[in-house]
């Protein structure tokens, strides 16, 4: 959709954008994404933009928004799993993870970083590689600073989340051409 001053979005042909998701405003969606129910995309404030780039998947009823004059950026390979928001100004650099239901507003994700399940980041910058346990809120430095390394198992779990939304994205984008599936 448009958004009031006239801004549409930009969606790469490869993505998949599942029919119940809205996408308003000055948006730009990247390579292979794959954008599910429910999920709403919103830079509909003056001066503001969301930028999504490839091979991210924007799960089940994510919330993406941006503030008047402020951006989102949400580099390669990222995960948005269900129910998150991600609220501008913000930045999510590559290959991050937000888990179910968590939070993230005016901070930014160095690489690497995993957020789990029902936390608040708010205000803050986290270094690469760390990982934020369930339920934490995370608004200081001092918070940050108490943060630990995501250990192999949680970068395998990752990665494992990335390439099943990639193959899901294929397979949907396929249904589309045999028209069994419904696609912007």
């Amino acid at each position: 959709m448009r958004n009031p001053q006239g801004d549409y979005p930009q969606i790469d042909k490869s993505a998949y954008i599942d029919p119940t998701a809205v996408i308003i405003g000055k948006v730009s969606i990247g390579r292979h994404l794959f954008v599910g129910p429910g999920a709403v995309i919103r830079a509909d404030e003056p001066g503001s933009s969301i930028i999504i780039k490839d091979n991210c998947n924007i799960q089940d009823r994510v919330i993406i928004h941006a503030l008047e004059n402020t951006s989102v950026l949400i580099e390669e390979s990222v995960s948005l799993t269900h129910g998150c928001i991600i609220h501008g100004p913000c930045k999510i650099s590559k290959r991050c993870f937000i888990g179910f239901g968590s939070v993230i507003f005016d901070s930014e994700l160095d690489q690497d970083v995993v957020i789990k399940h029902l936390v608040v980041v708010d205000g803050v910058n986290i270094p690469a590689g760390r990982v934020v346990e369930n339920g934490k809120v995370i608004r200081s430095e001092e918070d940050v600073k108490r943060l630990k390394y995501a250990d192999k198992e949680i970068k395998d779990f990752v990665t494992k989340v990335v390439e099943t939304n990639l193959d899901l994205t294929k397979r949907y984008k396929r249904l589309k051409t045999e028209g069994g599936v419904n696609d912007y």
